[in-house]
């Protein structure tokens, strides 16, 4: 049967998660945003938060506010509420940087996990993977007197491998349990990056397999603009890393000033400088509505949005290179236009914004809190029409 636009208003009718779209700021109810998978809309809960911590916890509390409102604790507070929506247990996983500080610190972490390596380190990386990782890759290779290797069929002498879960052109979901699994047994440790994954996809890392991963908050975890990343360590693992940036806040006694550096157990020692309080208090806000919509709930909507997407899609012959399975895919469905770059532009003079990655790729992210069927209908329709 034909898809009409009555279809996407009965589903609307039926989402068990319509009412989270509520706890957002929308001050442009006419805008279509599809853009979720780049920057999640702003939650209401999240002007609070940083109004308090600016106003009573930093004007009125000062620099008792790292003791008396917890800022000490902000970054293994804040990763004990997302470790459940990986899977992961409290103390495994840190809120504290940049993915790509991350990532550059779970590269040598994973190095330094085979302490009997002699030879210089191999890093390998799909030649097509997210640029941020492919350069982490490549300086920690250049600092270490290592190598990369732009491909993952032939693993042999590989130590570290650095992919995404999640392909940010085509919303592919790898298969992170047999690619652990197949590293593992070639010698190599893969490190997982998230960012595309997190807070649309139900995840169990451990029972994937995963030990080391990584990943963003300001996608579809809604932690705002440059929030603070996470990375995500196996406990057991906790004892054998040495990670490169040493800092106060990942000293054990971080106010023995005279104290040679120790590191602290557990994730903590994760942790380096001193962490950017107002960015965390953001970030927690936003993981905070995933936590309580529930992260399979997410995923189930995840699903339903982007295969509608697809169905309608086809229905208006537009192209796609995005998955058709839905346990094979994440929160976004891309379509392929040569003038794609036109087409963003046309769109947004529409009031539909989506996300563009050159030379022909058209991303719609649908973050599940916050779009409705009648969002994807209205833009596909509106895309179709534009071509």
């Amino acid at each position: 049967m034909p898809i009409d636009r009555s279809a996407a208003e009965a589903l609307d009718a039926n989402d068990a998660l319509a009412r989270w779209r509520d706890e957002f700021l929308i001050p442009d109810p006419d805008l279509i945003y599809l853009d979720g998978n780049s920057l999640g809309r702003t939650p209401k809960r999240t002007v609070a938060a940083l109004e308090d911590a600016v106003q009573r916890q930093w004007a009125g509390d000062l620099i008792s506010s790292w003791w008396e409102n917890d800022w000490l604790d902000l970054p293994l507070a804040v990763g004990n509420l997302l470790a459940p929506l990986i899977g992961m247990q409290p103390g495994e996983v840190a809120v504290h940087d940049s993915t790509t500080v991350g990532i550059f610190q779970l590269i040598n972490v994973a190095l330094d996990l085979s302490p009997d390596r002699v030879t210089a380190p191999v890093i390998a990386f799909e030649p097509s993977e997210f640029p941020t990782d492919r350069y982490a890759a490549e300086g920690v290779a250049r600092l270490r007197g290592g190598s990369v290797r732009r491909g993952l069929d032939d693993l042999t002498g590989v130590d570290v491998i650095i992919r995404s879960m999640v392909d940010y052109r085509t919303a592919e979901i790898a298969d992170a349990a047999a690619e652990t699994e197949r590293a593992r047994s070639a010698g190599a440790v893969t490190v997982w990056d998230l960012s595309h994954a997190v807070g649309v996809l139900d995840l169990d890392l451990p029972a994937l397999g995963v030990e080391l991963a990584v990943g963003c908050t300001y996608k579809f975890l809604n932690g705002g603009p440059g929030a603070p990343a996470f990375t995500a360590i196996a406990s057991h693992l906790h004892a054998g890393v040495e990670q490169p940036i040493w800092g106060w806040f990942g000293q054990t006694d971080q106010f023995a000033m005279d104290n040679p550096f120790t590191a602290r157990e557990g994730i903590g020692r994760m942790l380096h400088g001193t962490p950017g309080v107002l960015g965390l208090v953001g970030a927690r806000a936003g993981i905070s509505l995933s936590a309580e919509a529930g992260i399979g709930a997410i995923a189930a909507k995840a699903r339903a949005l982007t295969g509608f997407g697809l169905e309608l899609a086809d229905q208006l012959g537009l192209a796609t290179n995005t998955p058709r399975v839905a346990e094979r895919r994440g929160g976004h469905v891309s379509i392929l236009h040569p003038d794609a770059t036109r087409l963003q532009q046309t769109l947004a003079d529409r009031k539909v914004i989506v996300d563009k990655r050159d030379p022909d790729v058209l991303r719609l992210g649908m973050s599940p809190l916050t779009t409705r069927f009648t969002d994807v209908f209205d833009a596909l329709a509106l895309l179709a029409d534009l071509r």
